[in-house]
């Protein structure tokens, strides 16, 4: 059984700084993608970040400048470092993995979402 396990979320003001963190754990052989998605309000989930296990990194394009996304291959762990932050960006982040696991499959595992608010 494989989870994705996030924390850091919380409260913010506009202008702050937040870092999510992803764990996968579970049966893991390895990890190509790892990515952050959100979702606000009524409106559908969109992709933040992504990183593949080679460090190829995709940024949305309201995010670039601002959001860093990292990774640690040997944890397992994948890294959202969140600045300059503006309300339009509150929602529920979403780490997300393509692994494959100890059967051999490769599957798409979504963690349970972590909430970001940034006031004004």
């Amino acid at each position: 059984q494989v989870q994705l396990v996030e924390s850091g979320g919380g409260l913010a003001q506009a202008g702050g700084s937040l870092r999510l963190i992803c764990a996968a754990s579970g049966r893991i052989l390895s990890i190509n993608y790892m990515g952050w998605y959100r979702q606000a309000p009524g409106k559908q989930r969109e992709l933040v970040a992504a990183i593949t296990s080679g460090g190829n990194i995709n940024y949305a394009d309201s995010v670039k400048g601002r959001f860093t996304i990292s990774r640690d291959n040997a944890k397992n762990t994948v890294y959202l470092q969140m600045n300059s932050l503006k309300p339009e960006d509150t929602a529920v982040f979403y780490c997300a993995a393509d692994i494959l696991n100890s059967d051999y499959d490769v599957k798409w595992y979504w963690g349970q979402g972590t909430q970001v608010t940034v006031s004004s």
